[in-house]
Parts: C-alpha cells; structure tokens; sequence
C-alpha cells in the first residue's frame, strides 16, 4: 500500500510517497505538490500490479543504442543467413536514435526515420523502395519484442503503432513459350552441360538459386525421383519432387559427374560451386529475351503450375513458402481451375 508522508524544510513544503506491496522491492519518490505524488501512488501501484512498473525504471536505465550492441552480440548470431543483411539495417537505427533512452523512444521517432529512409536516396540514385524499408522496420520490430519479451527492458513494442509503408504487388515475370524455348536452345549449346541442367531444374521444380548451386549428390535420389533441400531460406528442410525429363536429364548429369566433388553443379574448382551469374546477361542476349533475372525462373514454374491446375496451396508447398500470401499473385493463372471446381461443385450438389 502507498503512504504519503508531509515534509516541512525551511518553509518549503514536500510529499515523500514509499509504496510497499508484498513480493516487490519498496518504491519511492518526492513531490512538491500532493495532487502529483497521490497520482503517482495510484499509477505506479496499478504499475506494478500488472508488471508494467520496473520495465518502465529498465527503459530508464538502457539506450536505444545499447539495446541494439545487446541484440547483435547475443541474439542475432542465432539466426546466421540474417546476420549480413541485418546488422547494416540495425546499425542504420542506432546511427539516428542510438543516443535515446528506451523510455523516450516512441512510435513518433521511429516515423520520422522511417520518413527518411523513404526519400533519401541510394547510391544508385533511385529513392530507397518500400520493400526495403519495410525490411528495416521488421529487423528493429524484432530487436524491440527481443526486449520486451525476453529482457524486460520495455513494457512494449512501439513498432506496433508504426504503419509500414505500403509495397508494390509481387513481380511476375515468366517466360511465354517462344522465350522458353529459345532460352532452352542457347543454353543446350553451351559447352559447359551445367547451364541447360540449372535452368531446366529451376523451371521445373521451382528452386531457388541458391538452392540449385549447392545441391550436392547425395541429396538426390534418382531412384526414387526426389531431392531434399536441407537449409532453405525459411530454415525449413523441403522434399521435392523430380519426375520426367528432369530426372533423366540429371541421372544423365550423374553419368559424367567428377569423383572429386559432391557438387551437382560445381565451379572451376570442383569444391565451390558453379557460379552462373557470369554468363546469365549473355545468355539473354543470345536469347533475345528481356527484362529477366535468374529468380524469374522461379516464377515461371510457379507460373506454369497455376495454368495447370495446380492450387495455391500446393504452389506454396513445392515452392517452400510457409504462407499463401507470396503466391497469391499466381491466383489470377489458375482462374479457369477454380472455375472448374466450382463448376464441379455445384454440379454435384445442384445436379
């Protein structure tokens, strides 16, 4: 309970509050006029009844600055394929608010950053995209959970009222038939076999490239026709199917494999793997298509599966997307598949 004791000093006048609840250290605090210091009992007892007290005196002994050195030294090495993108964007807060008290960090702040990483502009000239941004809010949103949840320094997380800048709908670029089959024909041509193989993998299953480049032998089963990716993007392990003139193609790949390596597709040092990104421009030229990056292959299968009746839902799982949000903008390909299954349904319950 609160009590409020008067204090008369050389005709100066002083309230002293002491709070002793059980199971809490005692507070208190000092107050020249009585209306503030019972209003001070009231909400710091209410405080401390629902565990909003001592991460408000926690926001008050810790920087903004601090709280970030804290994240990147402990938290951010649990996750490693984050630890390059984020730390850049992180070191980018603590730059404009690392000098703030936690306590007087506020959905306001962070707005006024947030402005300004949106019309700054990058060093190609351009202004920085709404992706981007909504990427450096997201890696801050998770230092400030971080601390709420798992340190306690703050009662919570103002990101939560920060509205994250609206983004384009997702590219969709695939290749028309014309394209894909002139780009199968250069490629065929290469002397190198590892470039026709990388490219009918990836319209075929809808890989990553990343995920192609260090695809390693024994990850594939030819027998059975499937392969396993073992580090995803989503940190997930994911079991794709190989069927057709994919999988004969790589039991073919297999025939002429070096016993000195384990990578499918590996560099001119057999222990690194293949490095494609230097003859991709060329290859566009040769085939005379526009406006197209190795990940638009990922679209294009993903895109061919939609036109084939494939659902979202089978789309998001072959494509390792643990939401069906990324594939939503396949949902206008497979019209005619969900007109057939509507078709199909009310057939049957209608006649």
């Amino acid at each position: 309970m609160a009590s409020i004791k008067k204090r008369t000093t050389k005709g100066q006048t002083t309230y002293q509050v002491q709070i002793r609840l059980k199971g809490y250290p005692q507070q208190t605090a000092t107050f020249h006029r009585l209306t503030d210091a019972k209003k001070w009992a009231s909400d710091t007892e209410s405080d401390i009844r629902h565990g909003r007290h001592f991460k408000t005196i926690e926001a008050k002994k810790h920087t903004f600055g601090e709280m970030i050195d804290r994240y990147l030294e402990i938290k951010l090495p649990e996750t490693p394929k984050s630890i390059k993108q984020r730390t850049p964007q992180l070191l980018r807060w603590k730059k404009e608010l690392g000098v703030y008290l936690l306590s007087e960090i506020n959905a306001s702040r962070i707005v006024e950053i947030k402005e300004k990483l949106l019309t700054e502009k990058v060093p190609n000239g351009n202004k920085r995209a709404p992706s981007t941004v909504v990427r450096y809010m997201a890696a801050l949103s998770h230092v400030f959970t971080t601390a709420v949840n798992e340190w306690e320094w703050m009662d919570d997380n103002p990101m939560r009222k920060v509205k994250r800048p609206k983004e384009p709908r997702g590219r969709v670029r695939f290749l028309s038939d014309d394209e894909r089959q002139r780009l199968l024909n250069v490629a065929s041509q290469y002397k190198n076999p590892h470039i026709y193989a990388i490219i009918v993998l990836a319209l075929s299953t809808g890989m990553r490239q990343g995920e192609i480049l260090n695809l390693k032998w024994n990850d594939i089963n030819l027998k059975e026709g499937y392969l396993i990716i073992h580090e995803s993007k989503n940190d997930e392990r994911r079991r794709i199917p190989i069927t057709g003139y994919v999988l004969e193609l790589l039991k073919k790949h297999n025939k002429i494999r070096r016993i000195d390596t384990n990578f499918v597709f590996y560099g001119e040092k057999p222990t690194s793997p293949y490095f494609i990104r230097n003859i991709w421009t060329a290859l566009m030229a040769q085939a005379e298509i526009e406006d197209f990056k190795f990940h638009d292959l990922r679209h294009s299968a993903a895109s061919y599966l939609a036109m084939n009746g494939a659902s979202l839902a089978e789309i998001a799982e072959i494509l390792g997307h643990k939401t069906l949000q990324m594939v939503k903008r396949y949902a206008h390909l497979s019209d005619s598949h969900t007109s057939s299954v509507v078709a199909s349904m009310n057939e049957k319950i209608f006649g």
